[in-house]
């Protein structure tokens, strides 16, 4: 489960029902665990971000609760559940399972302030997770389950990934502490692989967690081009090549070349000695000598995993119901039967008299034999019990067919109709529990809140001065952190002027960082957060605390949990359309919603470093290259499409969307669903502040006294680089 609203819902309907949570939750600390076993999740799947020692915080958190992690396959480079820039450039939202790959594309990585090119390839392109030296690690942590990324694979690839590492865990059951040879793990590369890494089990993976060269499957490099003979390739190689083979010819690293390939028709050996073998492969193809050997496909890996599935039976047409029955009936009487499925039972009787039989009585084998015949039914003969059957009796087998099809026609009029009723009652509950009293949201606001979100103490004064009435500061947002002392002098500071200071906390908050966080929280100020459980646990204290955009309000159920919950306001998903929000917040007219109406929300959010990869620098070492050298870098895409990223104090990056939201337009229809809070992101060096909160406040102004929107200079104010979000454009 990802919903928090759904899973409410299903609980409601379906009591006792076994729920999991799905990484798309972002549960990454204690504080994430300890909300899901509140809302009785039996098992969570924990991000893949997490280090062995932040599973052990949280096992020691939530003994009670499952835990599962993945330990094989592709990986996010965002965090699960965070990642917004699929949607904003395609349509297709990752944060519901619809993921266009964003971070697959080249990209160039460059300096925003000088334009100077740091790094370029596949830079977000993380390659594939391979766990398998960790698992007795997660076993003496007490993972429940360990999970393999394998939507939209191949049965190949499902069955070999599978087969590996259950012999992996079989070997710890053991007791065995020896590591997987290159030998064990070599299926897994063949099979699929972008280039593997252990990903952050031990930490932070630096350059190596990405493709960098190429975003797709690598294969398995097995050699070099020797040279030609002939129609002949000859090639050294680490395995044999076998007819059937798929091979990738690639050019020396460093070098230029365009990779080409073939699959193998025809091979010979030959000379072969231990790791090495000499082969001719007949081939039209002219490949450069030195250059690299690469097995895309190995006839013999995938014959075997084949093989493995081969006897499974396929899954039929709808599953065959279980039929259950018993026969009763004497000499001179007609035979009585008994039948139950599905727990609907009912008895039919023969057409004609038992009689004593002159040659061929009645028994088991010939009475399951014809009643047994259900074919296109959508039944299976189950029990036959014939034990109230007197012997040596007889009935011609048209009456036996008679006494089946009688017996079918009636359960399947009676199984209609029980469907029909429970199908009746399961709809009512349905209904019941969407109907379930969502409370009474928050009270609402004397005329309305403008909000704007900066990381600069300059910028927060400059837009309480134009006209904002809240001040949503990031503290986290870049490199360095000012002072706790100069942010504690600043809500003071606009107290005075009426205006609120409300505190952003960052959305991922590993177990390490809670103390530096808590620093910050004891200034109990009001707190903006996108981290769920931190939420929940700070609303629980009695602390002023907006849900913000991250934690995936789509829904009245999921508001409704965070309302019941003490969270005071909720902002609405920056993947909803400005009809889905007015859907939204209607159960309560709109009271205790927020909407971001301006700025670049966070694309994703990424443990790994794009600058400290380009230097190959180890992060959290490197505060030269984001604090001095580069404090302003950029991503751009092979559409031309610029991404800035900031550096946050934790050393993640948040990449933020190309262009802002400007949602003006639509801020006449937000006022009329009864939306009074709406929110200003400031988080690019050089926002035009004064002049954006400027306008936005003359908007309001102009709402609430009833009057038409005013002309605004906000787009000629952007110079047309602006989009609409997903206000007028679903996901």
């Amino acid at each position: 489960m990802q919903d928090i609203g759904l899973v409410r819902l299903i609980q409601r309907v379906y009591p006792g029902f076994e729920l999991h949570g799905s990484t798309q939750m972002t549960v990454h600390d204690e504080s994430g665990a300890r909300l899901m076993r509140e809302l009785g999740i039996g098992r969570v799947v924990l991000a893949r971000e997490n280090t062995l020692d932040d599973v052990r915080a949280i096992r020691a958190a939530v003994p009670d609760m499952g835990l599962e992690t993945f330990v094989h396959g592709a990986l996010c480079i965002a965090y699960s559940g965070q990642c917004f820039m699929s949607g904003m450039i395609s349509e297709r939202s990752a944060n519901r399972g619809s993921c266009a790959q964003s971070c697959r594309k080249d990209y160039v990585l460059s300096d925003a302030a000088t334009g100077a090119e740091l790094d370029r390839g596949y830079l977000i392109s993380a390659k594939d997770l391979a766990a398998h030296d960790q698992l007795g690690d997660l076993a003496r942590i007490g993972v429940a389950c360990l999970k393999v990324e394998g939507r939209k694979k191949k049965p190949e690839y499902v069955a070999t990934v599978t087969r590996t590492y259950r012999d992996f865990l079989d070997r710890v059951a053991a007791g065995t502490e020896e590591v997987p040879t290159a030998e064990d793990v070599r299926p897994l590369i063949q099979i699929f692989s972008r280039g593997f890494t252990a990903g952050m089990f031990t930490g932070r993976a630096g350059r190596d967690y990405i493709t960098r060269e190429q975003p797709d499957n690598r294969g398995h490099e097995i050699g070099v081009v020797l040279g030609r003979d002939g129609t002949e390739l000859m090639i050294e190689v680490s395995h044999a090549v076998e007819v059937g083979d798929g091979l990738g010819f690639e050019p020396p690293a460093g070098t230029a070349g365009r990779s080409t390939g073939f699959a193998v028709h025809r091979v010979r050996t030959l000379s072969e000695r231990p790791g090495t073998v000499r082969q001719a492969i007949s081939t039209r193809e002219h490949v450069v000598a030195g250059w690299r050997v690469v097995r895309s496909a190995e006839a013999a890996l995938l014959e075997r995993a084949r093989a493995s599935f081969a006897a499974l039976p396929l899954p039929t047409k709808g599953r065959k119901q279980r039929l259950d029955v018993r026969l009763f009936g004497s000499a001179g009487g007609r035979s009585k039967a008994i039948m139950e499925s599905g727990g609907v039972g009912w008895s039919v009787c023969s057409e004609l008299a038992l009689v004593p039989a002159a040659q061929r009585p009645l028994d088991h084998a010939r009475l399951r034999e014809q009643l047994g015949r259900l074919g296109e039914t959508p039944f299976a003969l189950g029990a036959l019990d014939v034990s109230g059957l007197s012997g040596g009796l007889f009935l011609p087998v048209s009456a036996l067919n008679h006494l089946r099809q009688s017996a079918v026609d009636t359960l399947m009029v009676r199984r209609d109709w029980a469907r029909s009723a429970e199908l009746a009652a399961r709809s009512a509950a349905i209904h019941a529990a969407i109907a379930f009293p969502l409370g009474e949201g928050c009270a609402p606001v004397d005329r309305w809140v403008l909000a704007a979100e900066v990381s600069s103490l300059d910028d927060a004064r400059t837009a309480a001065a134009a006209g904002a009435t809240e001040i949503v500061v990031d503290p986290f947002l870049r490199h360095p952190m000012p002072p706790v002392s100069r942010v504690a002098a600043l809500a003071g500071e606009l107290a005075a002027a009426g205006v609120l200071l409300r505190l952003r906390t960052p959305t991922i908050v590993r177990p390490d960082e809670r103390r530096t966080l808590d620093k910050w929280l004891a200034l109990q100020l009001p707190v903006l957060t996108g981290h769920a459980g931190l939420a929940v646990e700070l609303a629980a204290t009695g602390s002023n605390v907006a849900a913000d955009y991250a934690v995936n309000v789509f829904n009245a159920q999921t508001a409704a949990e965070f309302f019941r919950r003490g969270v005071a306001r909720v902002a609405a998903s920056v993947e909803l359309t400005v009809d889905e929000i007015g859907a939204l917040v209607s159960p309560w007219s709109g009271r205790g919603f927020e909407v971001v109406v301006y700025g670049r929300p966070e694309g994703m959010t990424l443990e790994h470093c794009v600058l400290s990869a380009a230097f190959d620098r180890e992060v959290t070492t490197c505060r030269d290259l984001c604090v001095q050298k580069h404090p302003t870098v950029e991503l751009t895409d092979p559409a031309g499409y610029t991404f800035p990223v900031a550096t946050d104090a934790a050393c993640r990056n948040r990449l933020l969307h190309s262009r802002p939201i400007e949602g003006s337009e639509f801020m006449p229809r937000l006022w009329a669903a009864g939306i009074r809070s709406f929110r200003l992101l400031f988080n690019v060096p050089g926002d035009p502040v004064a002049a954006i909160v400027g306008e936005y406040a003359r908007l309001l102004e102009a709402l609430h006294a009833g009057r038409g929107a005013p002309d605004l200079a906000l787009r000629a104010l952007l110079e047309q680089r602006f989009t609409r979000g997903h206000f007028a454009r679903a996901v």
